[in-house]
């Protein structure tokens, strides 16, 4: 239970970052910020093993996450346009 409370507060964090730091406004409740912060943190981890930069699991560190949470928030921002 814990593991999963940690997730939580760590994909808040991660999100919050990355919706500050790309520029316009992604309008997203906190259940969709958790769920771009954690899975931010997948894909870095995934992109991260992929290049060899991080071992079968270990995982990603704190600014890969948000890299992709930024790379998940404008992903989402073009779907989002197109539709």
């Amino acid at each position: 239970m814990m593991a999963f409370l940690g997730t939580v507060f760590v994909g808040l964090i991660v999100g919050l970052i990355a919706r500050a730091i790309k520029p316009g406004d992604d309008k997203m409740g906190w259940i969709m910020t958790i769920l771009l912060g954690v899975l931010g943190s997948v894909v870095a981890g995934f992109v991260g093993r992929s290049m060899g930069w991080y071992q079968p699991g270990q995982p990603a560190g704190w600014i890969a996450s948000v890299l992709g949470a930024i790379v998940l928030l404008v992903l989402y921002g073009m779907v989002r346009r197109k539709g």
